[in-house]
């Protein structure tokens, strides 16, 4: 099996058991903007089963990423897909919660895709974790086109409270003194936050 068959493989397993992972669609954006923005070290809150960071890794041979998952099930799935590829040496896994975890390096990149309502936390804990000149993506910003969607029409309370917790984010991206953001509306919806120049 050559590795395009392994990593479809592991997309077709992921979604199949209903395991989030990003959309082909933003996946390409995704890869496009590390080689585009010679991106060569990334954060990454939300590992899943590691199936974004080992696409990152697969595109970028020079690019080193840490991931952290919350999730000990889903941890120890990645732990195993990172070693399947052979990315133990560019991938470091850590299992934690993002919010309760204490990181000293500076990354080029902070790849934002994991609990949604918490990504304004995430943002400002971890914006302090860029170099000069990295940028802060975050996927699932249309969450399945629910956020363009009145939010009477949308029955569960528990969705209807983390769409009204990512319009709260969209606003905060919008209004952040210190980030310019560019949202584009690929794959699942995608946000791009660079530092405004001084």
């Amino acid at each position: 099996m050559n590795v395009y068959e392994e990593i479809s493989e592991l997309k077709r397993d992921a979604l199949a058991r209903g395991i989030p992972i990003m959309q082909d669609a933003g996946m390409d954006f995704l890869t496009s903007f590390l080689d585009t923005n010679q991106v060569s070290s990334v954060l990454e809150i939300g590992t899943a089963v590691g199936y974004s960071a080992i696409m990152m890794a697969l595109s970028s041979p020079n690019l080193t990423i840490t991931s952290v998952e919350r999730d000990h099930e889903r941890y120890l799935e990645a732990v195993k897909n990172i070693k399947r590829f052979g990315l133990e040496n560019r991938v470091t896994l850590i299992f934690q919660d993002a919010l309760d975890i204490f990181v000293e390096e500076k990354y080029d990149l902070v790849f934002l895709d994991a609990a949604k309502g918490q990504n304004i936390r995430f943002f400002e804990k971890f914006s302090k974790n860029l170099n000069p000149n990295g940028a802060i993506i975050t996927d699932n910003m249309d969450f399945h086109g629910l956020v363009q969607e009145n939010e009477e029409n949308i029955e569960s309370k528990n969705l209807r409270s983390l769409i009204r917790k990512l319009k709260m984010y969209i606003s905060y991206l919008e209004d952040h003194p210190n980030f310019s953001t560019t949202f584009y509306h690929i794959g699942d919806g995608i946000s791009v936050s660079r530092k405004k120049l001084d």
